[in-house]
């Protein structure tokens, strides 16, 4: 889940090399991913009215509920 995260992110920006997700584990099946993107690149990840973001998360959870897993997803 967390390559997904990284992949989508990377196409998205024009700083490939400067995303980083971190995985964190709550227990219990939950866990957050910390989407980390150069400053310059965070409106291409969020977009208009947040609609990337609302995308790249509904994607996610997705996957996630096929594992059983609760998970979200924080763009910092």
């Amino acid at each position: 889940m967390k390559d997904l995260v990284e992949f989508i992110a990377k196409s998205l920006v024009e700083h490939p090399e400067e995303v980083r997700v971190t995985e964190i584990d709550h227990g219990g099946g939950l866990i957050t991913y910390e989407l980390h993107v150069a400053p310059s690149d965070m409106g291409k990840v969020i977009g208009r009215q947040g609609r990337i973001a609302r995308a790249i998360r509904s994607v996610v959870k997705a996957a996630a509920t096929k594992q059983q897993k609760k998970v979200s997803v924080e763009i910092r």
